[in-house]
Formats: structure tokens, sequence, C-alpha cells
């Protein structure tokens, strides 16, 4: 399916430098944030405990966390609705080693004038075992882009490498910025999102980059600016596409998917945009940096030509038994 004609060129190197003024803005907006206001861990990574219940009627919040705001023992309380108006989640700071008796028992205690409730699910995850799992999540972040690294220097070209990891860091800060200001939680959830952006992100990426190095073997120009225009131009179908259908997807599960993804699917959506635009004017706009030679480009990939029919002609007389 084609949205845009094949035929036509659009000049997006003449854009360049008002779309990296507005990652520069968003980049070191987003730094200034994660210093200025850090990042909101939740249960996951800080420790605390997650408690479901369903009510037969739609369950009163506001007097649930009246209830549990006097007692003076919940951290950092939140109650929200789990799906429906019957079903909510309670989370706070702390595990049952901050309460006398077992946690289930003590709300089912609390909350008993409330309406009649089931208690679904208790969770407890530990201080310790919270900061295990942050250590663990940004080693995942920290080797996602090193493996980039590596895979892009093998397929391509050293230069394609830098211009691929500078994206990603560029898609993964502004993430971070945008969790940092509508204060979402960081959980497991959110540090899925955040790899899942990676590879879309990068996916988008190799697939431009493909095409740029397809255009320089086939193109007649000699500089590195119009061919990235032809290639773009050419992908430009295919990732208004699969973008939008993927954002169409996560936009659906934000509205519709309950409390307990939000923060997963508002990272996905941020994500995806900043991944698709950064793979257009962020990591195309960077080889040009990298002062990317197409003629020695050309050259190499000849001197690679020449060696390759040189082993198939060494080889097809090795096995006629002349050498």
């Amino acid at each position: 399916m084609q949205f845009f004609s094949e035929k036509r060129i659009y000049d997006f190197m003449k854009m360049r430098f008002v779309a990296i003024s507005l990652s520069f803005i968003l980049f070191f907006g987003s730094i200034y944030l994660l210093f200025e206001r850090g990042l909101q861990y939740g249960i996951d990574f800080s420790g605390g405990t997650l408690i479901q219940l369903k009510y037969e009627n739609s369950a009163p919040i506001a007097q649930i966390r009246e209830i549990l705001n006097k007692t003076g023992q919940f951290q950092n309380l939140s109650v929200t609705e789990f799906g429906s108006k019957e079903e909510i989640t309670i989370r706070f700071l702390g595990s049952n080693e901050n309460l006398s008796n077992d946690i289930g028992e003590y709300i089912n205690t609390l909350l008993k004038d409330t309406g009649k409730f089931e208690l679904r699910r208790v969770d407890v995850v530990g201080p310790k075992v919270g900061d295990e799992l942050r250590n663990k999540g940004l080693m995942a972040i920290i080797i996602s882009l090193v493996a980039i690294l590596i895979y892009i220097a093998i397929r391509f070209e050293w230069r394609f490498a830098m211009a691929a990891i500078i994206s990603e860091i560029h898609d993964i800060v502004i993430v971070l910025g945008f969790i940092s200001l509508l204060r979402i939680d960081v959980n497991l959830d959110t540090l899925a999102a955040v790899l899942t952006v990676l590879g879309y992100s990068l996916n988008d990426t190799i697939i431009i980059f493909d095409r740029i190095r397809e255009g320089i073997k086939t193109s007649k120009e000699n500089i590195l600016s119009p061919i990235i225009n032809e290639s773009v131009s050419a992908t430009l179908s295919r990732t208004v596409l699969t973008s939008g259908l993927t954002l169409a997807t996560v936009v659906i599960l934000y509205f519709f998917g309950g409390s307990m993804i939000e923060g997963f699917s508002l990272a996905l959506i941020i994500g995806i945009i900043i991944g698709t635009l950064s793979s257009i004017f962020v990591a195309s706009p960077t080889l040009l940096w990298f002062k990317f030679s197409v003629l020695d480009f050309r050259n190499k990939e000849l001197e690679k030509l020449k060696q390759k029919q040189e082993k198939e002609r060494n080889r097809a007389l090795y096995e006629k038994g002349i050498v």
C-alpha cells in the first residue's frame, strides 16, 4: 500500500536543522528533568505492596482512600480502578514487615465497612529485590545498546553503527524525560516499554540504512544528502503504515486497557512517535556529521566484490584440479 508516490522525492535533509534543534531541546530538557525531578519508581523497583480487591458493587474509592490514610501506615498510597468500577488496586510502599498482622487480613479488617469484597491478589516486593530488579533493568538497556552497536558495525559500517547508537540514546533519554514529566511509575512494565521502543526504533533505522546503502550502490549521485532523501522517501509509505497501525493499537490499549497498563501504553506511544522521527531526522543526518564518503564506500564495496570473485575463481580452479 502506497500513501506517497514512489517517484516523488521529499527533501528531508533540508528540514534536518529544524528537526535537530527540536531534538536538542527535547533531549537536554529530558536530561534536566531526570536530574531535577528524577524517576518515580514503582513497587517493582522501590519495594512495596500491591493488593487487588473485587467488590460486589462499585468500589467506594474515596472512602477506601480515607480509611487507609487515617492509619498513617501506608506510604505513597495509591487506590485506583482496575478494569472496572467494581475492581480496585491498592499500592503502597512497605510490606508485611512494617505491619503487625498479615497484610491481607489487616486490609480485610480495615475495609470491612466499605462493602462486600473479595481479596484477589497480594503482591509484596522487598526493597532488596527492588534494588536488584532496578540494577538488572539498567543492565538490560546497556547490554542492548552494546549489542546494537556490534550488530550494525558488522552488518554496515562503523559510522552507521554510531549513528544508530546516537539515535537510540536520543530516544531512550526523551522517553525517560516524558516518564519523569508525567510522573509515570517506573516498573517492569515501563522497562519493557523502553526496551520495546529500542527494538522498534532500531528496526526503522535499519530499514532506512539498508535503503541508503542500496541507494549508494545504485544512485548516480556522489553526495550523500540526495541519496538519503531518495532512500527515506522510498520507505515513507512503509514507515507511515507500520507506525500508524502500531500507534493506533497502543492508543486503544491506553484508553481501554485499564490503569495497570496505562504507564506501559503511554511510554510506548511517546516512544513510537519519537523513534519514528529519530530514524529519519537523527540517525540519517548523523551520517553527514561523520563525513561519510559515498565514493569511499563504493570503492570498498567494489574491492569486496573483486575479492569475492577472486575467491570464487580460485575455488573453481581448485575443483577442476588446475590449482
